[in-house]
């Protein structure tokens, strides 16, 4: 069935609520030193409160899933969007660590988990024959923020105080997301496999509980259990890894950016790849290639290599992300897709909560990142490995 215009409508506002979410997230990067400085912190410490807002937003992923499949992605992303933006002001009153915990941790966490389940699965169902590259173009949205807004940041917080760099990001946020979240839409009912349901039709697929007792699934939660710590260290550390090796504030927190040029890149390209070498294969591959980008960043010993492993870094991470999603439709149908993608990212929560922390406190007791390094090589080996048993175990069951 051909795509009608307004599905790309869907795809682009999808990008943007991706940017303005992960753009957020990833910010903690360019805030993690005046949050170090203002409340006498530890790494550890402060990275706790980029690992609380990952595993909130992971966790409840499915919630907000359901929640998408029942009342429609507009109204949950809006919701998700609004609480971001209060977060974000609250965290600018903080006068504790336990405050940035509680409103950058868990609110902001809180709506993230309202806009990314429910505006990435949005997407899937309104397309049959090009579905890689329309996922590819919409997830691309997570390296668009990524690049932009945490470089933005660190500009804003040379100016002025961080304080009021969080509250200018806040009204961006509720801004631009209200505007975006408002062009969501389900896709209208079709007779077409993997469609989604509009009033007065039926999806094809298997609902939640279906999907949860195939092996399949369950390879492919087990893959994304095993990659999440390799996927989210970097995120939190690598900015802080740059600064111990005697690079400026603008090049380290330049390294996240270059995670989102190399994320954008792999988004746009793998679409395309894997609509013709197979998405199941393209994500066994790119688990390989994310775990081995480690390499470069244990032996970095200056900017040159520590931006060749962000780019590289980012498009595998980026591959991998934009994957997720079409995989589900592709084996699950599309009667609960929010709600299967939403129960996937689940998986991601324990890595992003513990991986950044743990590796914090390896460096606060070693001095450096070298066994994180070779822990989250190992990690990725091992998802690799559940890839090609989900790719094993895969077929069309709808």
């Amino acid at each position: 069935m051909k795509e009608t215009p307004y599905a790309w409508v869907v795809v682009w506002a999808t990008f943007v609520c991706l940017a303005l979410i992960f753009g957020v997230s990833y910010s903690f990067a360019a805030f993690f030193e005046p949050f170090a400085a203002e409340f006498s912190a530890q790494r550890a410490e402060v990275s706790w409160i980029f690992g609380l807002s990952g595993f909130v937003y992971f966790v409840l992923g499915a919630g907000g899933g359901m929640l998408a499949d029942r009342f429609g992605p507009r109204l949950v992303c809006s919701a998700g969007m609004a609480l971001i933006a209060l977060g974000l002001l609250a965290t600018s009153w903080a006068t504790s660590l336990l405050a940035v915990y509680l409103s950058y941790g868990l609110l902001v966490g809180l709506g993230i988990a309202l806009v990314y389940t429910p505006s990435i699965a949005s997407v899937q169902p309104w397309f049959t024959t090009r579905r890689g590259l329309a996922g590819g173009i919409a997830s691309s949205g997570v390296g668009a923020g990524t690049l932009l807004v945490p470089v933005l940041v660190a500009m804003a917080i040379g100016p002025m105080p961080w304080r009021e760099a969080m509250r200018a990001l806040a009204l961006g946020v509720l801004v631009l997301g209200l505007l975006a979240a408002a062009l969501l839409r389900r896709a209208p009912a079709t007779n077409g496999p993997g469609m989604s349901a509009g009033a007065g039709g039926s999806a094809s697929g298997l609902t939640l509980r279906e999907t949860l007792r195939t092996p399949t699934f369950r390879w492919l939660y087990l893959a994304t259990v095993l990659a999440s710590p390799v996927m989210f260290i970097p995120f939190a550390h690598v900015s802080a890894s740059a600064r111990d090796l005697g690079l400026t504030e603008a090049l380290a927190v330049g390294l996240v950016g270059l995670i989102g040029v190399g994320s954008l890149v792999g988004r746009f390209a793998i679409g395309l790849v894997a609509d013709r070498l197979g998405r199941a294969q393209t994500l066994v591959l790119m688990q390989l290639s994310m775990g081995a980008s480690y390499l470069l960043w244990g032996a970095a010993s200056g900017h040159v290599l520590l931006a060749l492993f962000a780019l590289w870094f980012g498009l595998s991470y980026g591959s991998i992300v934009s994957l997720l999603p079409a995989l589900c439709m592709d084996y699950f149908g599309g009667k609960s897709v929010a709600s299967v993608v939403g129960t996937l990212y689940s998986g991601a929560a324990l890595g992003n909560l513990l991986g950044p922390v743990l590796a914090g406190a390896v460096f606060d007791f070693s001095g450096h990142y070298l066994g994180v390094m070779a822990v989250c090589l190992v990690l990725s080996l091992c998802a690799t490995w559940a890839s090609r048993q989900m790719k094993a175990s895969g077929q069309t069951r709808y």
